[in-house]
């Protein structure tokens, strides 16, 4: 026997050959369709028995291989099943003697034959035979399970019938000596009469008995005879057959510790069916049962002492294997017994003892084998060796095998072959063929083997005929194992791969290989090296960003705590970076390498693109030339967030761009700056037009202002605008535009500085000593003792230029970007040059003869180089040359401050009370200023502009200018008396004088009491009150007013006579008392009262007149 059954198990000692063969011409498919339904018969259960029959299957065994039936009956094939077609009759005779002579192949250990027919019908086909089936063709094989089942049925009778003949003690027969074909002719001569023959002969018929109890389904019986057979063998020093009986005794053993089996899935059996539920009612050994089937014995019967121990079979399994190494011609039997120690052993998970039979097995000699032979052994010795998790054994075993397949011995080497096997030894060595494994922590496995390996996959894809293959595996080569090649390993693999690549250009595809395995594309990670790595976030205009309130705009913000100790970390930052910016689908996008050669010669890359996952890129291919460098650095790889498209925006304006830079704003912030140069006051209209230049509709729009590194204070809006025309257009398709006018208005501080006042400070002008003769307008010349204003350093001091930047900011989303909550912000920076247009040098009043108006004096200084004109409500022009001051007086009416809005009682509860008093003050300037209505132009220009006092107000002029709380009317025989009217009366006359006191204050007033003091003014500086003949009154001359409460009024009435004529006046006082003392003086100001008396007849003709 030359040729061993590497799948044999110690369970296929119980097991009886049946031989499936086909016989003449059957298609192979059809054979095997027909095979794989004869195979599912495994085990059949003998009827009135509790015994199971194992078979086991073989579609071609050789004959050689039988003649060892008597030394292990399950190598003995005793069922032959013939495959034949037969189409007609006259065929049938020609294929019943091929089935003849295929059963004298076999004749000598054969227990029963069956012949399948299949294609013949007719009156052959009707005849009922046991030993041949017919069937009309190859579909309709329904019952061919159940003929193998009666087949196997009649196979165990003549097995059973055997072992009870050969198990019956016959003391008065003589044993025949059984014998292996390479003992026959070393018996010869032998006397057969002595007491050492005899015992042999008893010793192998109990090791041949014990084999048929096994196959019948009697463990406990066989492992009886096994021990008897191992006691008589020993005795006569039969080694040979000792080994075989002690492996019987193993096989035995291991099928009753595992039911299961030890040929992994593909073998194993069920548990239950090797032990009947029944086990316990067994009968004697030997027993017959009602029809003459002797059943097994009791499991109970002998078990602790005949069953070896797990670790027992073990040690018999070397004994046995010993004896057998002492015979060359039993190699095979020992071969096979390793393996199936070894099988045992994995299931015992007792790796390292199962190498020990291994490796025995791998320095037993067959003599000469064949290649395919060599590949089967180094195969097989490669699969045990991986089922005991010898992975890297395994793989060598299995290179050997690959290198077989193409042996300089066989005339058509098999290339493919040896490829296949050569993938299947990468995982033994820790190699992978996707680059991505490589670059996760420190390199795994053998470098040099695992190069060898490569090289070796190289070569036989390129004997198979595929350079694509080629180039593949080359490639991966240089990426995995740059840093194990030499500077010449280097050189000669590149080389190499030029010369493939000139026949097949690599590419970033996934190479399919015929049964299904996926190559990944290898990109040149470390070719060049990159040195460091940084992506560039977009430009700030395009920047996209989360709106707020959003949920899900932060995943930690999801925590319902206030607070945690426990911190959520990222764990992705173990072995990549979060870039802390998003890019937008459909932009593009930058990332900049810093990258150098590590071979040393020069490296020209064509293709350098970008190796991503997760979101597809479209990557734009780099091409570069690198000198020759040496040094390693590692790759880095980065994490960043792609959001969905959104939409793009540009514009343009209607002014200059400016290269100025608004601090602290960088330059990268703002889309484009424009510039403009405006004078104080002046008021310019901007337009803005906005494209839509992406693929998104823009579907929604925001603007917004923020003025920005400014140190003067800036009066009303700077920068004002209409949204509701460009909202009116949108959604904005890609393409189309529309238009904004943006309103830019500076009004900036129109006070003069300090020093400026002190050069234009005149004597004659102060806040009150202004007398009412002088004239209102007055041009101011400049003090003798200090320099003029029109100096050359005077003009650059007084005309300063300030700077005003402010920053427009366009938010606009639209697309599935405005679903995800993102939007852009576009902006535009704004930068105006403003310059002086008038100064207010000095600010007073003037009281005016109502005591509800004032005159407003302001001194207004031209420090332009152009002649100016400021107009005012009501009010003459004033032109002023360059560098000329000149004083305007306005007359106005006092406004009531009281009625301002106030702010809001919450709002002023957490506002500094400073600020409160300058949001007060503002208010009250932007009343005065809107009153005034003070512009300016400059005609040769054509500039005009406006001019605010709300910055040159101080406190006392705003103190001027409001209106008293307390009101006062003074009536004479009903006629208001104020602006310089004059009351006429007659002489004798009773003249009734009524005081009416209105209370807009917050709080009541009074009680109060009010003195008429009659007298007269000569013009010359000269009064006289000694008017007690003169003017005399009709009851006291002292009005008393109860309290008056908020919003209400109260008036007083009395009465006076003039006795002649004259113009007098009545100064009314207020008597000093308490309540008087606590309000200001000013709320007591109660207007003049000019009346003149006029004899009657006078008085008549004035009339007439």
């Amino acid at each position: 026997m030359s040729v061993p059954d590497y799948m044999q198990c110690a369970e296929d000692h119980q097991t009886v050959l049946v031989v499936v063969q086909p016989v003449g011409i059957v298609p192979e498919d059809q054979f095997f369709k027909i095979y794989k339904q004869i195979a599912s018969v495994s085990q059949v259960s003998i009827r009135d028995s509790q015994r199971l029959l194992y078979i086991r299957y073989r579609h071609h065994y050789l004959p050689e291989n039988n003649e060892w039936g008597d030394f292990q009956t399950h190598r003995k094939v005793v069922g032959l099943i013939a495959i034949t077609t037969c189409e007609s009759a006259k065929d049938w005779p020609q294929t019943a003697e091929r089935f003849h002579g295929q059963k004298e192949l076999f004749s000598s250990t054969l227990y029963d034959s069956r012949l399948l027919v299949f294609g013949l019908q007719g009156e052959i086909a009707e005849q009922q035979r046991t030993d041949v089936a017919f069937y009309p063709s190859f579909e309709a094989h329904s019952d061919v399970e159940k003929r193998v089942e009666d087949f196997v049925e009649s196979i165990f009778i003549v097995l059973e019938s055997k072992r009870l003949d050969r198990a019956t003690d016959k003391s008065g027969d003589k044993i025949p000596l059984l014998c292996v074909p390479f003992e026959k002719k070393d018996f010869v001569g032998l006397d057969t009469d002595s007491r050492h023959y005899k015992k042999r002969c008893q010793g192998r018929m109990r090791k041949h008995v014990g084999d048929l109890c096994l196959q019948a389904g009697m463990l406990q019986d066989s492992l009886v005879h096994y021990h008897m057979a191992v006691e008589l063998l020993r005795g006569v020093n039969d080694f040979l057959w000792l080994g075989a009986a002690l492996e019987g005794l193993c096989s035995a053993s291991v099928i009753f510790h595992y039911p299961g089996g030890t040929a992994g899935k593909t073998g194993g059996r069920k548990p239950s069916i090797s032990q009947p539920a029944d086990a316990g009612k067994r009968h004697r050994p030997g027993a017959l049962t009602a029809n003459g089937i002797s059943a097994d014995t009791s499991t109970e019967i002998g078990r602790a002492k005949n069953c070896l121990s797990p670790e027992d079979i073990i040690e018999k399994y070397k004994e046995a294997i010993s004896y057998y190494g002492k015979y060359k011609n039993a190699g095979v039997i020992e071969l096979e017994a390793c393996v199936k120690a070894v099988r045992v052993l994995a299931i015992q998970k007792r790796a390292r003892e199962a190498s020990e039979f291994l490796q025995n097995a791998v320095y037993i000699n067959l003599g000469q084998l064949s290649e395919e032979e060599k590949i089967q052994r180094y195969s097989i010795l490669s699969e045990l060796y991986e089922l005991i998790g010898f992975h890297r054994k395994s793989a060598f075993f299995k290179r050997v095998a690959a290198m077989q397949c193409v042996a300089p011995t066989i005339p058509d080497p098999g290339w493919r072959a040896c490829y296949k096997l050569l993938l299947e030894t990468l995982p033994g060595y820790s190699l992978s063929l996707d680059p991505k494994d490589f670059i996760k922590g420190t390199h795994r496995g053998w470098a040099a083997v695992q190069m060898r390996l490569l090289h070796e996959l190289v070569y036989a894809s390129r004997r198979m005929g595929n350079p694509g293959l080629s180039v593949r595996h080359l490639s991966f080569l240089l990426q995995t194992m740059l840093d194990f090649l030499s500077d010449q390993e280097k050189k000669e693999v590149t080389q190499s791969l030029e010369n493939y690549t000139a026949k097949c250009p690599g590419g970033m595809e996934v190479v399919t290989l015929p049964d299904g395995l996926k190559l990944p594309p290898v990109p040149f990670t470390k070719l060049p090296i990159v040195r460091s790595m940084k992506l560039l976030n977009l430009p700030v205009s395009l920047r996209p960003h989360k709106v707020k309130g959003l949920l899900g705009q932060n995943v930690s913000s999801a925590s319902p705590f206030i607070y945690s100790p426990i911190i959520m970390h990222n764990r992705g930052e173990e072995h990549c970076k979060k870039i802390d910016f998003q890019w937008v689908q459909g932009d593009v996008c930058e990332v900049q390498f810093m990258v150098y050669n590590p071979m040393p010669y020069e490296l020209r890359v064509e293709n350098m693109g970008l190796l991503t996952s997760g979101v597809e890129f479209e990557s734009l291919p780099v091409a570069l030339s690198l000198p020759a460098e040496s040094g390693l650095y590692p790759t880095s790889g980065c994490l960043v967030e792609v959001i969905p498209a959104l939409p793009r925006l540009q514009f343009s304006t209607s002014l200059p761009r400016s290269a100025h830079t608004l601090q602290p704003i960088s330059k990268e912030e703002l889309s484009s700056t424009v510039s403009v140069q405006l004078f104080n006051g002046e008021t310019q209209q901007v337009t803005i037009t906005l494209e839509n230049i992406g693929s998104e509709d823009i579907e929604t729009l925001e603007l917004t202002s923020k003025t920005v590194s400014t140190k003067d204070k800036v009066f009303g809006e700077f920068l004002s605008w209409e949204l509701e025309d460009a909202l009116s257009h949108l959604p904005l398709k890609p393409g189309q535009s529309v238009t904004l006018a943006v309103n830019i208005k500076v009004k900036l501080d129109f006070s003069g500085q300090e020093n400026l006042l002190q050069d234009l400070n005149d004597d004659g002008i102060s806040v009150t000593g202004l007398p009412i003769s002088s004239p209102l307008r007055q041009v101011l010349k400049p003090r003798p003792e200090t320099k003029p204003v029109s100096s050359e350093s005077g003009k650059a001091e007084y005309s300063h230029i300030k700077a005003l930047e402010a920053v427009l900011s366009f938010r606009y989303s639209g697309g599935v970007g405005k679903v995800e909550g993102y939007y852009r912000e576009l902006s535009l920076g704004v930068h105006v040059d403003v310059e002086p247009s008038v100064f207010f040098t000095r600010v007073s009043t003037l009281p005016a003869t109502s005591t509800r108006q004032c005159h407003l004096l302001l001194d207004i200084f031209n420090p332009t180089e152009h002649e100016l004109t400021v107009s005012a409500n009501n009010n003459q022009d004033l032109v002023l040359h360059a560098s000329e001051c000149q004083r305007m007086a306005i007359q106005v009416d006092k406004f009531d401050f009281e009625s301002l809005p106030l702010p809001d009682q919450e709002s002023a509860r957490f506002t500094n009370p400073k600020q409160l008093e300058e949001e007060r003050q503002h208010a009250q300037g932007c009343q005065i200023n809107s009153k005034l209505g003070i512009c300016w132009s400059i005609i040769s220009f054509q500039r005009r502009g406006e001019a605010s006092v709300e910055g040159v107000l101080n406190l006392l002029v705003l103190e001027h200018l409001q209106l008293a709380p307390l009101q006062w009317d003074v009536l004479v025989n009903g006629k208001p008396c104020d602006c310089d009217v004059i009351a006429d009366c007659k002489v004798g006359d009773a003249v009734t004088l009524e005081v009416k006191l209105t209370n807009r204050s917050k709080n009541s007033v009074g009680p109060l009491a009010l003195t008429v003091v009659p007298y007269q003014d000569y013009q010359n500086g000269v009064q006289n009150y000694d008017l007690e003949d003169t003017v005399t009154f009709i009851g006291s001359n002292t009005f008393y007013i109860d309290t008056v409460k908020p919003k209400e009024s109260s008036i007083c009435v009395g009465a006076l006579l003039f006795l002649c004529t004259g113009d007098f006046y009545l100064n009314i006082k207020f008597q000093d008392d308490s309540a008087g003392r606590e309000l200001p003086l000013a709320w007591f100001t109660l207007p003049s009262v000019h009346i003149r008396a006029l004899d009657a007849l006078l008085q008549v003709g004035a009339t007439e007149s």
